[in-house]
């Protein structure tokens, strides 16, 4: 029986959005043939609230902070990796890191002996169709880690060239609000201003528009299942419904602090390669928690747009280059890509102060905090892809440490 983990990282309250991935566990294990190992790594103050919760599931990892530190403290002592604290600090920094807090979870699914790594998060629940529970398990159940030619969708639109090529990834994406708050100004004309500052150097007025339009909306409800076997288009996906067989062993995401879509490196690196993925409509609600509306909430979340939008700078120069899965390759480019010129990113920088202080309101102080923190941001931003440089180097190694790691409870 093949094992799977299944994982939610959270730093915030979340037992409903727990309630819903035991529902998820259970349901997988009831029509699949698998072992569901619920990983749970927690950073908020609710751990024993949680912890009641998760006492109604079978084979839960409920993991805080301590006990994720010493399980890597373990690895990384293990893995012989050069500069072991600096390492350890990229797997769990301070400040809230999107990538770092997955990273854990590949490596700790690894350890727990789990084949594939299926993704949620806290801030989200699942949709109702005639009176059931729409879980993405089931299709990534269906085809992950299977031959192409033995994937189970609906369409398919793959290459026949990768027929033999292994399913290394399968996600939906969500409804409901936007996977990027910034809904309460869409209707300004200050938004395209805002968000088509993530487009490559030299894009056209009209590929702007096209990415305004296409960026963080979501897809439609869950009307009866579709799916696609395809090399899947990034833009299609959302981390918080996907899921990784092999790819998340080769390479970890960015554990950029602080920065929205640092998380999303592997979906393009499928793409890039040429992988076969599976994108299907089971898609999670995505809802927005009250602590992002209060004044901390709406400026820390904001300061994490901003530093989505200059490390754009760099993941695009990578982009574009990256052929392949390649870890040792990958990693030249994004060292290749801090030697850039940062003129562009200044160039940035100073619109997006502008863009905020635009759209007025609550949004100045955004604007106030941009200039007063801007070369900090600045280096900020270029030192991320030397530091994700470095982790791609260390992950083998990691990965290998973790195989003959074992997790304990914390």
């Amino acid at each position: 029986m093949r094992r799977v983990c299944l994982t939610v990282p959270t730093n915030r309250e979340c037992a409903a959005a727990l309630a819903e991935v035991i529902a998820e566990a259970a349901y997988a294990a009831k029509h699949f043939a698998v072992e569901v190992c619920l990983l749970v790594l927690d950073s908020s103050t609710d751990f024993a609230a949680h912890a009641r919760t998760l006492s109604q599931a079978d084979n839960v990892w409920h993991l805080d902070e301590s006990a994720q530190r010493e399980f890597l403290e373990r690895v990384i002592r293990r893995s012989g990796v050069a500069k072991p604290g600096l390492v350890a600090d990229l797997m769990l920094p301070d400040g809230l890191s999107y990538g770092a807090c997955t990273n854990r979870a590949f490596l700790i699914a690894v350890a727990l002996g789990c084949e594939s790594v299926h993704r949620r998060d806290s801030d989200s629940i699942f949709q109702t169709y005639n009176g059931e529970k729409i879980f993405p398990i089931h299709a990534e159940l269906l085809s992950l880690g299977k031959p192409a030619h033995q994937a189970v969708t609906v369409a398919n639109r793959l290459d026949p060239s990768l027929r033999d090529a292994t399913v290394v990834m399968v996600g939906g994406s969500f409804v409901g609000e936007m996977s990027v708050d910034l809904g309460e100004i869409r209707s300004h004309e200050g938004y395209y201003d805002l968000v088509s500052l993530w487009a490559p150097e030299g894009a056209s007025k009209e590929e702007k528009r096209a990415l305004v339009e296409d960026s963080f909306t979501g897809s439609e409800p869950f009307t009866g299942d579709w799916s696609v076997l395809d090399v899947v288009n990034p833009m299609r996906v959302d981390m918080h419904n996907i899921s990784f067989h092999g790819l998340h062993e080769r390479a970890p995401l960015p554990p950029a602090t602080d920065t929205i879509g640092s998380d999303y490196f592997l979906i393009h690196v499928a793409a890039k390669a040429r992988m076969p993925g599976v994108l299907h409509n089971r898609h999670i609600v995505n809802f927005h928690t009250p602590e992002r509306k209060a004044d901390a909430g709406f400026l820390a979340y904001q300061m994490r747009f901003t530093k989505f939008i200059l490390s754009m700078h760099y993941f695009h120069f990578v982009y574009q280059r990256m052929t392949d899965d390649n870890p040792a390759t990958i990693a030249a480019i994004v060292r290749e890509s801090t030697r850039q010129n940062r003129e562009p990113n200044e160039a940035k920088i100073d619109k997006l102060e502008r863009a905020y202080r635009r759209l007025g309101g609550r949004f100045t102080v955004v604007a106030d905090q941009v200039r007063s923190r801007r070369e900090g941001l600045l280096v900020e931003a270029r030192q991320d892809m030397s530091d994700y440089a470095l982790l791609i180097g260390a992950w083998a190694p990691l990965v290998e440490a973790a195989r003959v790691t074992s997790v304990r409870h914390a």
